[in-house]
């Protein structure tokens, strides 16, 4: 039904022997057999795929997927409108401050889009030079603890109790070389998303991580009728900076997370291939006494992506 061979003719026939194994064209934007013609599905990661048809081999070179379009997305697993309003109810009434926010804020808009966001690889490593808290108190602790047993052997003689607590105090925290600096590296991996719509920058993801092993590769039949597909106005290399740009800023939140008293912080990211990802996304936007409320969500994985005005 692929390839055009007579059904009666293949039911008796004997199957065809596998051909050799052929090289995918540079600058391919679509994979077909070479010998009969039918659709090849590769998976990422694949080099060599057989066909399903006929056993044909096709192998992509030395140059991996750089020759072939990536343009990827996702199965829209969370189609149903009442169940999205279901992970929303949970994530707008979450806390003790918003107790009842999901019943007394009004739904104005919700709406399902094939949204396009640029999936940027990304390495980062950090640099941090920081005081280890835990030294410091322990520091600090003993010195407390001195200052009791030597202070008050001073006040009995001199009658001065604080000059004995200046000089304990003064050879902890007096001079640089006491404060039990040291260096630390913080390294991390992303495949970090940018949003390749200019009027959604409001909506780009901060941390969110697609579920990129259920992508396949993007095609117009595949996408469930009545949702809308958008175009992307961001370019590849456009996305790469601003992935380079917020990749950084994360690594310096994750630095201030784990170390509290930092005196140096230097950020090298790499940037390597960029795909293209279409991802089902749901909007909701709600108004309570006038302030809007916007949350995105995952239309794959039912994560929330951002909020705004929570």
């Amino acid at each position: 039904m692929k390839c055009g061979t007579s059904l009666a003719a293949a039911q008796s026939a004997q199957p065809p022997a596998p051909a050799a194994t052929v090289l995918a064209p540079m600058g391919a934007t679509a994979l077909k057999c070479p010998n009969c013609g039918a659709p090849i599905s590769p998976k990422f990661g694949e080099m060599v795929v057989n066909c399903e048809y006929c056993g044909t081999g096709v192998t992509l070179g030395s140059d991996g997927w750089k020759g072939i379009q990536k343009q990827t997305m996702l199965p829209l697993k969370y189609a149903e409108r009442d169940k999205v309003i279901a992970i929303v109810r949970e994530r707008m009434d979450q806390g003790m401050f918003h107790r009842r926010l999901f019943e007394d804020s009004k739904l104005e808009e919700m709406n399902l889009n094939l949204v396009p966001y640029w999936i940027v690889s990304a390495s980062a490593t950090t640099s941090v030079v920081a005081t280890n808290v835990a030294v410091k108190v322990g520091e600090v602790a003993v010195a407390t603890a001195l200052t009791g047993l030597f202070g008050s052997a001073k006040e009995s003689k001199r009658g001065d109790r604080n000059l004995g607590r200046s000089r304990i105090a003064g050879s902890v925290f007096g001079s640089e070389g006491d404060d039990a600096r040291a260096s630390y590296e913080i390294a991390d991996h992303y495949n970090f998303p940018i949003v390749a719509i200019k009027s959604m920058f409001e909506h780009q993801p901060r941390d969110y991580v697609f579920n990129l092993d259920e992508r396949s590769f993007f095609e117009v039949s595949k996408v469930p009728e009545g949702v809308k597909i958008l175009n992307g106005d961001i370019g590849e290399e456009g996305a790469k900076t601003q992935a380079k740009a917020l990749v950084t800023q994360l690594q310096s939140e994750k630095a201030h997370k784990q170390y509290h008293m930092i005196h140096e912080l230097h950020t090298d990211v790499d940037v390597a291939d960029a795909e293209l990802l279409h991802a089902p996304i749901w909007f909701a936007r709600y108004d309570r006494d006038g302030k809007k409320i916007v949350l995105v969500v995952d239309a794959n994985s039912g994560g929330i992506i951002n909020t705004i005005g929570l």
